[in-house]
């Protein structure tokens, strides 16, 4: 591997995939050791390689290691594989082979699965905007036009075209291999500021009491520390710890993993609910059925791990399902779904006149903090935002401890 391949690696590494730059020096270092493993044989660039030299590093090295090594040489294969297929000829290709192309490099780039639904809706509905054209044929002009439709005739969001423009221009960098330039001629959705739902303490009680017991747990403890709707879903056994009274989100939005609070007054019921859940577990095993799925290549690494009580999930779902992405059965958590229509039906019930949904107990969690006199740096990290500026927005909306502001008009006798 000369100087100028591992130049462009490293750019290739940097523009596409953002890579930190101290990552950098040991993406090179395990293609290096890979490369020098098979010898330059020109069989490295095939999945069967790649299979047998992980297992041997995942005798000799950690799993953060091995993951890291992983993810390394795979995007080298995938920038030796694109860099082969851009040199040669190549016919126009029609969008069922375009869209089968994008899936496998957003799974090349470890997108969720959120994330890739996302971006294919953009793209089909940008190929059903411009059909029949050819996808080889298209550019910026496009683009452009697509995103004005988006604003004038649909008349979306600014979030929502952001949304948009994002998902085109990975198909044209990643797919189509094109850039996407002029686009200040775009007319832009309108920017709207709009402050979050909060709910008082009393009103997030009045809805609890309407939640079957089980949807009840899981809403006390996103609001207890701020969770997102998937991160209490994707909880594992080994991810609360009840004497600490804390639990670990595991990559959370960004891939972040961060430490938040587990409410004193949760626990008894939390308890009482692994007793449950413990028993469909030795069920599961006793009738020898499939597993829990398991985060990125630990499969492969600890095949007896998705059978293991610490790696159930909190909140299982009672029937098994197969994973869209792999095609295997298994046991996956509460669809996301089913909680979200139980909370609307507890609101409903409640009477409560606010448009409230499940993410509206993390608004609460944050603003009652903030009023509670927590400082904003404190509140970010339970949180997990990256950038403080996400957080201040909370205090917009807490409605004490504002600077200890008291109106004019409670000191006036009237």
């Amino acid at each position: 591997m000369d100087q100028e391949v591992c130049g462009r690696y490293i750019n290739y590494l940097q523009k596409y995939h953002k890579i930190k730059e101290n990552h950098l020096t040991w993406y090179l270092h395990w293609v290096k050791k890979y490369i020098n493993y098979w010898n330059n044989d020109k069989n490295y660039l095939k999945d069967d390689s790649i299979r047998r030299y992980l297992q041997f590093l995942a005798d000799r090295y950690e799993p953060w290691q091995v993951e890291q090594a992983a993810t390394a040489i795979r995007l080298f294969v995938h920038y030796v594989n694109k860099k082969e297929n851009s040199a040669k000829p190549q016919k126009p290709g029609d969008w069922p082979e375009v869209l089968d192309k994008m899936k496998s490099e957003l799974r090349v780039q470890s997108k969720s699965y959120r994330t890739e639904k996302t971006y294919l809706y953009w793209v089909r509905d940008f190929s059903r905007w411009r059909s029949p054209r050819n996808p080889d044929r298209l550019g910026s002009d496009d683009v452009r036009a697509y995103l004005t439709h988006l604003s004038i005739n649909r008349n979306i969001s600014f979030a929502t075209q952001k949304q948009a423009f994002i998902a085109l221009l990975f198909l044209f960098r990643h797919v189509l291999n094109k850039e996407i330039n002029g686009l200040e001629s775009v007319v832009r959705a309108r920017v709207n500021r709009k402050l979050p739902v909060v709910l008082s303490p009393s009103e997030i009680s009045g809805i609890l009491q309407y939640l079957p017991e089980e949807y009840r747990l899981m809403c006390r403890i996103i609001y207890g520390g701020g969770l997102r709707l998937s991160e209490c879903l994707e909880l594992r056994v080994k991810d609360v710890d009840i004497d600490g009274g804390s639990i670990i989100i595991r990559s959370g939005k960004g891939n972040k993993d961060r430490l938040t609070l587990l409410s004193r007054s949760v626990i008894p019921d939390l308890q009482k609910h692994i007793v449950k859940v413990r028993q469909l577990y030795e069920s599961d095993r006793l009738e020898k059925l499939p597993g829990v799925p398991l985060p990125f290549a630990l499969q492969k690494k600890y095949p007896q791990a998705s059978t293991e009580w610490n790696w159930f999930w909190i909140f299982p779902s009672h029937r098994f399902s197969v994973c869209p992405r792999t095609n295997q059965p298994g046991r996956f958590h509460v669809f996301p779904s089913t909680l979200q229509h139980a909370f609307h039906e507890a609101l409903r019930k409640s009477g409560i006149p606010k448009k409230a949904g499940i993410h509206t107990l993390r608004h609460s969690f944050a603003t009652h903090l903030i009023e509670a006199g927590y400082d904003i740096r404190t509140v970010q990290e339970l949180l997990g935002h990256s950038n403080l500026s996400t957080t201040m927005i909370y205090t917009h909306v807490a409605t004490k401890n504002k600077l200890s502001v008291i109106s004019p008009m409670d000191k006036m006798d009237i």
